[in-house]
C-alpha cells in the first residue's frame, strides 16, 4: 500500500469509531482536501477509493480537472468566492461549500450551464463570531437559504463551517454545536437539507459527534502541503 492509501485506511478506522461511539447508524463523507497536492497525488488517493475532493484554488483546481478527467471524481469548491469567479466555479464543480451571501449565489444560479444538474450549494456560516472570518451571520441564515431555494440551478444542501482553531474537544464540540443547532433549526423551519459540512484534520472526531455529514480531511490524508496561493 502507498503511504496515502495507509493514511485513507486510518482515517476510516477512526471516523468508524467516532460514529460508534456516537451511536450514528447513518454514512458520513469524507472530501479529501487537495489544494496544493499534485493531481498525481489525487489519482493515488482516488486508486485507493476517495472520490471527494474539495479545492480552494481555482486556476489550480481546473489544471487538476484536466489531468484528471478520466476519473469520476466529484468536485467540491470549498474555498472563499470572488464574484468574478462564479462563472468557472459553475461550470467546473458538482458542489460549492462556501457561499456566504446571496450575489455569490446568484451568480453560480446564472452560469450554472443548463446541461448541469442543479449545483449543490452549502451556506457558509460564520459560527466563532470573528469579524475576520468569512461566512454569513447566524441572523441571515434563514434569510440566505430562502433566496437560494429560489434560485432555479442550485439545490441548497446545508451547512459548511470553519471554526476557530481549538485544542480542547470541548470547545471544539461547543462550536460544532452552534452550526448543528442552526442546521436543525433549518430543517424544522421546512428547508429540506442533509449536508452538515464541519470538522478538518485536527477537529473532526469532535464534529461527527455533533453530527457532521461531510468531514474536510486534508493534512492528514496527503501531510503537511507547501502554500499555493494560485
Amino acid at each position: 500500500m502507498t503511504i496515502i492509501a495507509d493514511s485513507l485506511q486510518e482515517i476510516q478506522v477512526k471516523i468508524h469509531t467516532a460514529l460508534r461511539s456516537a451511536n450514528r447508524q447513518d454514512t458520513l463523507q469524507l472530501l479529501a482536501v487537495s489544494k496544493a497536492q499534485t493531481a498525481d497525488k489525487l489519482r493515488e488517493a482516488y486508486l485507493s477509493g476517495q472520490r471527494l475532493f474539495g479545492e480552494n484554488y481555482l486556476q489550480e483546481a481546473i489544471c487538476k480537472q484536466e489531468q484528471l478527467a478520466d476519473l469520476n471524481i466529484e468536485w467540491h469548491f470549498i474555498g472563499p468566492i470572488q464574484s468574478n469567479k462564479t462563472q468557472l466555479i459553475a461550470q467546473h464543480f458538482d458542489w460549492v461549500h462556501s457561499v456566504d451571501r446571496l450575489k455569490i449565489a446568484q451568480r453560480l444560479s446564472d452560469a450554472r450551464p443548463s446541461k448541469l444538474a442543479p449545483l449543490n450549494i452549502c451556506i457558509q456560516i460564520n459560527s466563532s463570531f470573528e469579524d475576520t472570518k468569512s461566512g454569513a451571520d447566524l441572523a441571515e441564515v434563514t434569510t440566505l437559504a430562502t433566496a437560494i431555494n429560489q434560485l432555479p440551478n442550485l439545490k441548497l444542501r446545508g451547512l459548511m463551517s470553519i471554526p476557530a482553531p481549538a485544542s480542547d474537544y470541548d470547545k471544539q464540540r461547543a462550536q460544532f454545536k452552534i452550526v448543528s443547532d442552526t442546521f436543525n433549526s433549518l430543517k424544522r423551519q421546512g428547508f429540506i437539507i442533509d449536508t452538515l459540512s464541519i470538522g478538518m484534520s485536527n477537529d473532526y472526531v469532535a464534529a461527527i459527534h455533533e453530527g457532521a455529514t461531510i468531514i474536510r480531511i486534508g493534512s492528514a490524508l496527503f501531510g503537511e502541503r507547501k502554500v499555493s496561493t494560485t
